[in-house]
This record gives structure tokens, sequence and C-alpha cells, in this order.
């Protein structure tokens, strides 16, 4: 195997796939249970147009034979006629049966595009941390496209096999042993096709994998454009991508080489079958043991014995791509959730807002421990700001209460109820987060406040913004409220996007909020406007502040120090202040604005991790 393309590139056994996987298949095959009777009318018009195909040689036939033996035109000129009056039915059920398999394949895919993003959409944080978005995506996108073609080789397989089984009882029935001549290179061929899947499977499986290495690449670079540009790194990106990109070149080129030396092998034994007939079929002939009518029918009859075996032959190479895409498609499909609410899971509509802790602990899954012993109790309404250095365990502690991972150890309550016990859905829309990041979505500026909560009006979402002092740059917009939002938002600034997160979070009134540094890219006088919006609408609402910047937590209730994953000290500003620990010295650092990384904790990027980015949370 070449080492240009191919070694270079691990292909896991995940995406290893099958030359055939008997349960992707049939799932396939499942999705065309809503278009039965479209199936139907491919499936009669496939055995009319095959019907055709055997049908066209035996007219020649007949014609030739009837006409050596009586020397008469009138037997010729009607089959003239039956002859193109045949080959209008071929044409057209061969154009119905194409165009109804093309509209089913294009129906099934669309579901399995809806079904796969939906399930994108309840998977677990924890998948997403340990899968870059580009190899998501590419199963996303490029493996249901290939699974296109294996739509289109299904429907023309099918009518390709009936053509074979029709051309060959045919051919047995004009002459059983010119028949076996025609199938002499039948075995060989057979043999050819199984060395040849041998060889070429890993081939085409790197094609795929490379193809998810390449996206992953340019994903990653066009989301941190700006970094990139910042830093200078262009040339370094583009070395990485060349390398990337010449990967998937070089397992291109290999996959086509396969592809390429079996085709015209395939020709060789074709035209030896022909020789062999012409050979001994004429030699029948001139013994007057064959009719000629029969020979020339047998050698229409070879072409399109043939033509079948030549198409799904090109289409072998094809069905070794779509099938290891279908394996990974439905092994994305079956991955469950870590996530997820139990059958009989507790619905709360109308949630008080107390939050406790009891002895939970936490890893990502490998053993190193990110929370330890953490007891704590926050009262409905209650304000409780988190604070320590970087890594120690904050932002993990409120991803718990918003259950994005279940602990390892201990449990959370809201209300008193084990939250793994709760139903999410109308848990989760009682909550509302802004992160030190903020995320907008392609849309109007009203409807990323409204956000999914279709019942929040008109009028509060004027109220909202107004309370975070939004409302002012909103109507400076060219269309105001109704003003076209560009992917991510990035026709605003970072603190105008921050105030619409504020807006989109104090528009659903939650039961319980959580401000991860949300803060941070406000300057303080947006920042004082928020603090008295959150005052005058949170009055009964309980929020899980995280801050680095102390200044905009000294009013909170209480505020938790963490370090190493442990509670370490808790009480209000002042209290904190004169025992002079870990809260004082935080204090100190550049008026609380720099913190120190934990002594203990390990470092990690603040803010509920984007996909692919790892444990990744502080």
């Amino acid at each position: 195997m070449s080492t240009w393309g191919i070694d270079r590139i691990a292909i896991d056994e995940e995406d290893r796939g099958t030359l055939y996987d008997h349960s992707a298949a049939i799932r396939l095959l499942g999705y065309l249970r809503p278009h039965r009777i479209r199936v139907v009318a491919i499936v009669l018009s496939v055995l009319v147009y095959t019907g055709t195909v055997v049908a066209l040689p035996w007219i020649v036939k007949w014609a030739i034979d009837d006409y050596v033996r009586t020397g008469e035109l009138s037997t010729v000129n009607v089959a003239v006629a039956a002859f193109l009056a045949v080959s209008a039915v071929q044409l057209a059920f061969n154009y119905l049966h194409l165009r109804l398999g093309a509209f089913v394949a294009q129906r099934i895919l669309y579901t399995l595009r809806i079904d796969m993003f939906s399930h994108l959409q309840r998977l677990s944080m924890s998948y997403f941390d340990r899968s870059e978005v580009g190899k998501v995506m590419s199963r996303v996108q490029n493996d249901v496209q290939a699974l296109q073609e294996f739509m289109f080789i299904v429907v023309v397989s099918v009518a390709d096999l009936l053509s074979l089984a029709g051309v060959t009882a045919a051919m047995f029935m004009l002459s059983p042993r010119l028949a076996l001549i025609t199938l002499v290179v039948v075995p060989p061929l057979l043999g050819l096709l199984a060395i040849w899947q041998y060889y070429a499977r890993d081939a085409f499986l790197s094609v795929r994998q490379a193809l998810a290495v390449v996206n992953s690449g340019l994903q990653e670079n066009i989301s941190g454009i700006r970094v990139v540009q910042s830093l200078n790194r262009e040339q370094t990106n583009i070395r990485r991508f060349r390398r990337s990109n010449d990967d998937h070149l070089g397992a291109n080129l290999q996959a086509t080489r396969y592809s390429a030396a079996l085709l015209p092998s395939v020709e060789v034994l074709i035209s030896i079958s022909l020789a062999l007939v012409i050979f001994f079929g004429g030699s029948m002939v001139l013994g007057q043991s064959l009719e000629i009518g029969v020979l020339v029918a047998f050698a229409l009859y070879i072409q399109r014995f043939f033509d079948p075996v030549r198409n799904l032959t090109m289409q072998y190479s094809e069905l070794q791509r779509a099938m290891a895409s279908s394996s990974r498609v439905f092994q994305l499909l079956d991955i469950k959730p870590d996530i997820a609410d139990s059958p009989d899971a507790t619905a709360l509509h109308n949630l008080r807002g107390e939050v406790a802790y009891e002895d939970v602990s936490f890893d990502y899954g490998d053993g190193a421990p990110v929370l330890q012993g953490i007891d704590l109790k926050v009262s409905p309404g209650e304000t409780v700001a988190f604070v320590g250095p970087t890594g120690a365990g904050k932002t993990t502690l409120v991803s718990l209460a918003l259950r994005l991972y279940d602990v390892t150890g201990g449990r959370i309550t809201i209300d008193g109820h084990d939250l793994r016990e709760l139903a999410l859905e109308p848990l989760v829309r009682q909550m509302a987060i802004v992160l030190q990041e903020p995320f907008l979505f392609s849309g109007s500026v009203r409807d990323n406040i409204r956000h999914s909560h279709t019942e929040v009006s008109d009028d509060e979402v004027i109220e909202a913004a107004k309370a975070v002092g939004a409302h002012e740059f909103i109507i400076a917009l060219e269309e105001g409220y109704d003003t076209h939002l560009q992917e991510r938002g990035t026709n605003l600034s970072t603190g105008q996007r921050q105030l619409i997160s504020f807006a989109r979070a104090l528009a659903v009134r939650p039961r319980i909020l959580i401000l991860d540094e949300a803060t941070a890219n406000i300057d303080a006088q947006s920042e004082a406007l928020i603090q008295r919006g959150l005052k005058e609408l949170l009055k009964d609402t309980t929020a899980l502040v995280i801050a680095h910047r102390l200044s905009t937590v000294r009013n909170a209730d209480r505020i938790v120090v963490l370090d190493g994953g442990r509670i370490v000290e808790e009480g209000t500003h002042d209290s904190l202040m004169g025992r002079d620990g870990l809260y004082a010295r935080l204090q100190s650092y550049t008026d609380g604005q720099v913190e120190p990384a934990s002594a203990n904790g390990p470092d990690s990027q603040q803010g509920i991790p984007s996909p692919g980015s790892g444990r990744g949370l502080g």
C-alpha cells in the first residue's frame, strides 16, 4: 500500500465499517416505509423495463430466422414495428423508475439529515468534548451525501440484477450449451472482485477519514481566524492544512488507482466471453445445429448480460464508500446520550429555585478529580457567587447544576428532587445562563432575545432589553429589533452581543439564573446598569454567579471560595475580607481583576466548553 496518503491516515475502528453492513442496509431500507406506494411503482416499472431488455434481442432473432426460412419482408416489417414499440416502452419505464427512485432517495436523505441533526441536539456535552467539530460535520454532510450515491445504486442495481436474471434465462432457453460458454468467465470475474475489494477497502475508508481531517482543520481555522491573524500564524496553518490536504489527495489517488485497475480487467473478460460465443456459435451455425438468428440474439444478449455486470462493477467502489458512510452515520445515531430523562422522570413546572450540592464529586472520566466533597445549599431567591483561582472548579460546579454532566459522586437536588430524576425540558426552560463569550444565532435581534420561548411577547422583549441597557443601541440599528444578525452576531460589538445575551436571559424570567463571568466584556457603566436591571427583575430568582472581577460579587448574599475542587471559604464579602484568607489574597491581585492559577486544581478554560475543546471547564 502506498506510503503517500494511506499509511499516514489512521483508520479508527469506529470508522472502518464493513464491505457490506447488513444492519446498516436494513436500517436504510427501513426509511422506505413512508414511500411504500412509490416503491411498488418503482418495482413494477423495473419489471416492465426488464421485460423489454429481454424482448428486444428475441424480436431480432425471430425476424432473422423467419426471413431466412421464408425470404419475405412482411415479418421483418412487423418485427421492426414491434422493436420500435418495445423500445419506446423501455425508454418510458426506464425514465419512470429512475425518476421515482431519485425522488425517494432524496426524501430519505432529507429525513436522515433531520434525524442526525436532532440526535446531535440531544447528545451530551461529553460527546462534544471528545469530538472535533469538523469530523462531526463530515458525518452529517459528506457521509450522508455518500448515501445519496448508495440510494441511486440501489435503484439502478435492482434493475441491473433483474435484467441479468432475465437475460440469463433467455440465453438458456435459446441454447443451454452456448449459455454455459457465455458464463464461463463469471467465476474468474467473481474471484477478481473478491481480491480487489480485499485490497481496496482501506483505501476507500481512508478517503473518508482524510476528508474528515481536512474539514476539521478548515473549521478550526475559519472559526479562529481573528486569533490566527493577530498571532501571525497564517503560514504555519497553511503548512498544516497542506499536509492534511496532501493526505486527502494521496488517499483519493490510491482509491482511484484501485478503481482504474478493476474496470479494464472486467472488459478483458467480457471480450473473452464474446470471442468464445462467436467461435463456438459460429461453428454450430456452420454445422446447422444452431440458427443464425439465435447466434445474433446471443451476441446482443452478451452485451445486455455484461452491461449490468459492468455497471455493478463500476458501482462497486461507490458501494464501498457508501457502506463505510452508512456505518458511520448509524454509529453516530446509535450513540446514547450520557444525560437523558429517566423513564419515570418528574416534571417540575413551578420551580422555587432551591439548589443543593450534597457531597458532590466529579471527574471527566479520566480519574482526575475536578470537584471533591462539595456540600452547599442555595436557598430560593439567594444570590451566591463562586470565586477562586483559575481551574478551581467554578464553571464545572454550575455546569452540573444545568446537568450538562452528571455527578460522579453524591447528588445535586433542585427543590429537594435529585436532578437525575427530573425531566430536563421543563427544568431547563425555567433556567437561564449568560456566558463570558456571548453566542448569538443568525436571525433578528428580537428572535435572539425571545430565543425558543415563543410565549415571550414583544413588549417583554423590549422590557428585558431596556433593563440591561440594550434598548438604545438596538433601536439605533438599521431595522431596530428586526435587524438581521450575521453568524454569531459578528455585526455587533462584543459588549452589544453580551447585552443581548443578558436580555435573552431576563426575558424568560428564569427561576434559576447562572452568570459565568458574564460581565467580563462589558464596561463598568453598562455593568452597573445591568446590576440595577437584575436587582429589579430578578427579586425572587436564585442566581449562581461566577466572577474573576471580584468587584462584581461584593453585593452577593453569599460568596463561596473554591480552590482545588473544594470549598475553602464561605461568607459575605466583609466577613471573608476579615479572615485574611484566599478571598482576601485574590482581592489584592490588581484590585481583584487578576487571579492566580490554582495550586491544587488543573488549569482549564473558563466557560462552557465548545465542541471538541476537551475537558476545558474551570
